[in-house]
């Protein structure tokens, strides 16, 4: 699908968490569970447009890395990965883009999302969403989880950087 290696597109496609690390405005890390989604060598996320920091962290710097740590997160798949890139916010429409771009997605990794949607009317704000689309960079890999051993360390290849 991308150039991410196997494994690691297997991990995002698993991961009902994942840890997305933005730059605050004073210049250091702060990082946010999030729903990964990959598809077509991109992942996206989503967020609530209501009063989010990491939706204005974004917007300044979009430098950002999304950590796959969680065995339990990946359905019992202990290997680690941590994917840098560039993040692009799509909130041209909170309403109806996050549905178009990625509800799909979001539906085959967790059904419960329809459970939400017939809640709609109850709790408007929380629909008008924003996509976070990031696109990877740099990515390092811990297979079976052994943090002990140096990442496997992989890099958009040049045909593919724009």
């Amino acid at each position: 699908m991308g150039w991410l290696p196997a494994p690691v597109e297997q991990l995002l496609d698993a991961a009902l968490v994942g840890e997305l690390t933005v730059v605050g405005r004073n210049g250091r890390p702060i990082t946010h569970p999030l729903i990964p989604l990959y598809h077509s060598g991109r992942v996206y996320l989503h967020s609530s447009t209501l009063f989010s920091k990491k939706l204005e962290h974004i917007k300044r710097d979009p430098r950002v890395a999304l950590a796959i740590t969680d065995p339990v997160a990946t359905k019992g798949n202990p290997d680690r990965a941590t994917i840098i890139g560039t993040a692009h916010l799509i909130e041209d429409d909170p309403h109806s883009d996050w549905e178009r771009l990625i509800l799909d997605l979001w539906r085959r990794k967790e059904p419960a999302i329809d459970d939400f949607l017939k809640a709609r009317v109850a709790l408007p704000l929380f629909f008008e969403r924003a996509v976070i689309e990031v696109t990877p960079v740099r990515c390092l890999y811990w297979a079976g989880g052994r943090t002990d051993q140096p990442p496997v360390e992989t890099r958009v290849p040049a045909t593919e950087a724009a």
